[in-house]
């Protein structure tokens, strides 16, 4: 019984995922959130509780995996094909007035993603740090810029959810998911500063964005992240 307790955890992250995809098709936006946010809770949880309850397994790490394809994986993409779909521009590119042919592309998303987490399971590099960007990051990125649409945060609406610039942003991050870029964790390692430097300035940083700047601070915070990472290993790479 102990042993399942965690791959329960992981089917509530897959559960949410599933509520959230589909509100996600009926541009239920603040819903998405919601039900993201009760997932990646879960995802977070069903690792502490394995590794509290020392029950990891094979089993658990697949699990994991597969649940994480659903919520980290195609809602994202379905997020950015409502979202393009949405955009005056691609009015004229349904097929049969259902599948939006100019939307597709958001659905790269996923693809990578399936690529992203099939490499982890296999790369023992990726024990303690992430090398590429992790598939939540990709989503916290996506919800922001979903929130960003949904509240017109500082009238930047018309501009987040045109498809010209939302095809770029998802060549980025279809890269940065598969890209060998060392990514550091947010696993604790106690509770001292040293070893959590920049965790601990990351969380202050994430806080402070999101107390003045709220839905936004989603989409910053996954850049910072980047921007983290990238100087830390140009430091590395110089010392």
């Amino acid at each position: 019984m102990k042993k399942s307790i965690p791959n329960f955890i992981t089917l509530i992250n897959l559960f949410c995922g599933c509520c959230a995809l589909v509100c996600a098709f009926n541009e239920m936006y603040v819903a998405v959130f919601w039900f993201l946010f009760a997932g990646g809770l879960a995802d977070y949880a069903d690792g502490f509780v394995a590794r509290y309850l020392k029950v990891n397994s094979v089993l658990g790490k697949e699990l994991d995996s597969l649940a994480d394809m659903v919520s980290f994986g195609v809602v994202p993409g379905a997020i950015l094909y409502m979202m393009i779909s949405s955009h005056p521009v691609a009015e004229g590119y349904f097929y049969d007035e259902k599948l939006n042919l100019m939307a597709l592309p958001a659905f790269l998303i996923p693809l990578f993603s399936a690529l992203r987490l099939a490499k982890f399971n296999l790369d023992t590099r990726q024990s303690e740090d992430f090398i590429g960007l992790n598939t939540p990051s990709v989503t916290m990125f996506i919800t922001g810029l979903m929130l960003i649409y949904e509240f017109d945060s500082f009238g930047m609406a018309d501009m987040i959810y045109h498809p010209y610039f939302l095809y770029p942003i998802i060549i980025i991050l279809s890269y940065l998911l598969v890209a060998e870029l060392p990514m550091f964790s947010m696993k604790f390692k106690g509770m001292k500063w040293a070893g959590n430097e920049r965790r601990i300035i990351f969380l202050i940083l994430g806080f402070s964005m999101l107390f003045f700047l709220k839905e936004v601070a989603f989409t910053l915070m996954v850049c910072l992240y980047v921007l983290f990472s990238f100087f830390d290993k140009i430091f590395i790479a110089k010392s």
